[in-house]
């Protein structure tokens, strides 16, 4: 501050001078040395002033500089881990459908495997059903016929005691044995459609 006061008041002692001496300019060679050493001194504290305030600007603006190329070199890096983490989760990803995809492939041959199991028991159950209807239908038929034969006995017995009760012709005989015969057909129709 003091050297810039300095200036000033050489300044106004020039202008001074100039307006003393009827110079345009007033060269002397007391302005000249003046002018020197006021150069000199703005060197000096343009010097003073970068080595104080220039030098830890570039400093703090080196720092800085560095700071953000290692940024910089840091986001690439987690650029690339990133990238390569991505791929491996792609990876795992379609690795995990492929197992989703083979569980359910396995799971579908199991539940056809055991639809065609439920259909062979199903069908197995049905035979047997099937097997056992017609054998009760058999032994009803069996059945049916048995009683027949016994009806057959009794009609053929109480004709025989009719037949030997009475002392008939053969023509009553023959009308009496059609008579029996139609009655144990009209039975068995009776019976068989029953």
């Amino acid at each position: 501050m003091g050297m810039l006061y300095t200036n000033i008041a050489c300044l106004s002692d020039i202008m001074l001078r100039q307006q003393d001496s009827g110079f345009i300019f007033g060269l002397d060679m007391q302005l000249l040395v003046d002018v020197l050493i006021q150069g000199v001194s703005i060197f000096i504290l343009f010097a003073f002033l970068s080595f104080i305030l220039f030098e830890p600007v570039k400093k703090l603006l080196a720092q800085r500089q560095e700071r953000i190329k290692n940024d910089i070199e840091q986001a690439k890096k987690d650029k690339e881990a990133s990238a390569t983490m991505k791929a491996e989760y792609e990876e795992r990803l379609k690795k995990v459908d492929k197992e989703v995809e083979e569980i359910l492939s396995s799971a579908r041959k199991k539940a056809k495997k055991r639809e065609n199991e439920i259909i062979g028991e199903a069908q197995e159950e049905a035979a047997r059903i099937f097997a056992r209807a017609n054998q009760e239908i058999e032994l009803e038929k069996a059945k049916v016929k048995d009683e027949m034969r016994k009806e057959i006995i009794n009609v053929a017995t109480a004709m025989a005691s009719k037949l030997v009760a009475e002392s008939i012709d053969s023509s009553k005989q023959d009308a009496l044995i059609d008579e029996t015969l139609k009655e144990m057909l009209s039975k068995l129709v009776d019976e068989d459609s029953a």
